[in-house]
């Protein structure tokens, strides 16, 4: 076991002249399962492909791309494990000093819209190269989308990128699909027939059932009908009913194939199980190594996929509604090979996914029928069909503290505790809070207005305050001195001074102070972001109020942090604007004082001349004034 190749000496030792795949990312290259281009390449590899790995190239090089030659079958891309855009800007769109995926943490060593640069650097250097793009980034770019950081809707990735396929999701079964394709002589145009994967044509004669979308002129003409095609492909993600979409740019159409079918658990298990050495790769040693690494290098992932359904989450669009999991054996065995670890010491940071309590399918007729186009699981409310359950996540957790070596098992990936109050067997609940938190746990109520959390696809409030009142109950039942360290998020589309108000009384009630608020950030392919952009509620079509004014963002965020001395300013603008002054005051419910009142001098010091001398020892002011 060793890792893939990065350089020809690599390749001479493996006895390899030539390799089927080139894998460029924009990551460094870290060999464990948490990472995208390392499960791609491990699965690809497993099937008898040769892949090296071109980790953060200088894209003004053409060495960097050719270390190892031209590869016999294409050249793979990914921006990384996550968009490039994301990972160099605040919401503020102020650079980030630090890129956690980039060895010692420096930033710059990827481009922006990294898909597009690579893709378009590998055509400038190999003109015939056959290139497939995917990932987080080109899957959630592969239609028409709404960028931020432009303030533009741009083309689908697969046109600027020049790329001749894009693998959407999670990639394992489209990615081999498409090796065998090109081993079995199909030219890039030929595969238009695989699930998960998105393509251009000039002949719709090749398509078979399809929904046709606005066409990009369309699009940019009128935001209703970006908030339309939106809606449309929300309602064809998933596998067993969602049908190909077209999308046209002139002479030239963009076709998304439906999305592969979910993996089975014995397959979740195979790729979760490859050989993968679990590290970086030993030349970033000097450098300091990979931050990023560190925060999940012990921890397990035991399911992806969330039907949870929050409007600001790309999930739906990238891993989908419908949950697939790995064995109790098979985490097991990964926990085994942790516990061995010489670094390790007694401690899983975290058990689960995208959803930690989610371990199955939300009911029995998803994987029949589908999961449904109009109604989501959670929101409003638990659906009729909903099978609630926690057993299964009990009684994997209780096995893994049972592993030798092992002291604590936490859990730190989201808890939907709207998922958790709808079941009626409190042992998951007891159990958490008993054994799986580490003195805090983070949930995410997002807010507390139910006007805004209706635009989120969040849980009305009552269940949040239900929720933590459950959790101080159990905590002192079991004896422990432990919090919970609520996610929350300001200037979401719909939220307004009011509602941040709201949130802020919130926490003057309950003593809460954040220490961090997130700004809502427009990323590509979520409902929050079409309706930023737009407007409009692509669920309903209905208007929506969206906060665009950075000065009025700033203020709905400092309400949120009303304590801190810095933000007095704004959050009395604020509070003045929304007609609320009965909160500046001494009152026990005033979120800020009142200001200072400045008393002019009475009877001031005078000179000979009968001028005031200046002098600071003023009289007393008058009781009448």
């Amino acid at each position: 076991m060793d890792f893939l190749p990065v350089n020809k000496s690599d390749m001479q030792k493996r006895g390899w002249d030539q390799l089927d795949f080139v894998y460029v990312t924009g990551d460094a290259y870290v060999d464990h399962p948490s990472f995208g281009p390392a499960i791609i390449s491990r699965v690809l590899e497993s099937h008898g492909y040769k892949v090296g790995i071109v980790a953060q190239p200088d894209w003004k090089k053409a060495d960097d791309l050719l270390v190892m030659g031209k590869p016999r079958l294409g050249f793979l891309v990914s921006p990384g494990n996550m968009d490039s855009m994301v990972n160099h800007y605040s919401v503020a769109k102020k650079r980030r000093d630090t890129d956690a995926y980039t060895p010692g943490g420096v930033m710059g060593k990827r481009p922006d819209y990294a898909c597009v640069v690579y893709c378009n650097y590998i055509r400038s250097v190999v003109k015939d190269a056959v290139i497939i793009a995917g990932g987080i980034e080109p899957s959630l770019r592969r239609l028409a989308h709404y960028d931020y950081w432009s303030d533009s809707l741009k083309k689908s990735c697969l046109i600027d990128s020049q790329a001749d396929i894009i693998s959407y999701g999670m990639g394992e079964r489209s990615i081999v699909e498409i090796a065998d394709a090109l081993n079995a002589g199909l030219k890039p145009e030929q595969i238009t027939f695989i699930r998960g994967t998105v393509f251009k044509t000039k002949d719709r004669s090749v398509l078979g059932e399809y929904i046709e979308l606005p066409s990009y002129e369309l699009l940019k003409a009128d935001k209703k009908n970006y908030a339309q095609s939106f809606k449309i492909q929300m309602q064809n993600m998933d596998a067993v009913t969602g049908k190909a979409l077209v999308e046209n740019y002139g002479n030239v159409d963009v076709v998304v194939n439906p999305p592969a079918y979910p993996l089975t658990t014995k397959e979740m298990d195979e790729v979760y199980e490859l050989p993968y050495m679990r590290a970086w790769h030993p030349s970033y040693d000097k450098l300091g190594g990979i931050p990023a690494f560190s925060e999940i290098k012990f921890s397990l992932c035991s399911s992806r996929g969330c039907f949870g359904g929050c409007s600001f989450c790309a999930l739906t669009f990238h891993q989908g509604r419908t949950i697939q999991a790995r064995s109790h054996e098979s985490i097991i065995r990964e926990a085994e090979i942790l516990a061995s670890d010489p670094d390790f010491k007694g401690y899983i940071h975290d058990v689960g996914g995208p959803t930690a309590n989610f371990r199955a399918p939300s009911c029995k007729k998803q994987l029949k029928c589908g999961v449904c186009k109009d109604r989501q699981c959670l929101f409003p409310s638990p659906c009729k069909n909903l099978e609630v359950s926690h057993t299964d996540y009990v009684e994997l957790l209780r096995k893994l503290r049972k592993v030798k070596g092992v002291k604590k098992v936490f859990v730190r990936s989201g808890v939907r505790f709207d998922y958790v109050m709808a079941d009626k067997d409190d042992t998951f609940f007891r159990d958490l809070v008993a054994h799986h938190v580490s003195g805090q746990l983070k949930v995410a109520p997002e807010h507390v207005s139910d006007r805004v959390l209706h635009y989120m696809g969040k849980p009305q409030n009552v269940v949040y305050k239900a929720f933590t009142k459950k959790f101080y109950s159990v905590t002192k039942a079991v004896g422990k001195e432990q919090y919970l360290v609520p996610y929350l998020m300001s200037s979401h589309p719909g939220s307004t001074l009011r509602d941040a108000i709201i949130l802020a009384e919130y926490l003057r009630d309950n003593r809460l102070t954040p220490e961090q608020v997130q700004d809502f950030y427009p990323t590509p392919s979520t409902a929050s972001t079409c309706m930023y952009y737009t407007g409009i509620d692509p669920r309903d079509g209905k208007e929506v109020y969206v906060v665009r004014s950075p000065h009025e963002k700033a203020m709905q965020r400092a309400l949120i942090q009303y304590r801190n001395p810095k933000n007095y300013d704004l959050v009395r603008e604020a509070l003045l604007k929304a007609n609320r002054p009965d909160l500046i005051g001494a009152g026990e419910k005033c979120l800020i004082k009142a200001p200072a009142r400045i008393h002019q001098p009475v009877n001031p010091p005078k000179g000979k001349n009968g001028k005031p001398t200046g002098k600071k020892n003023f009289n007393k002011p008058n009781k009448k004034r």
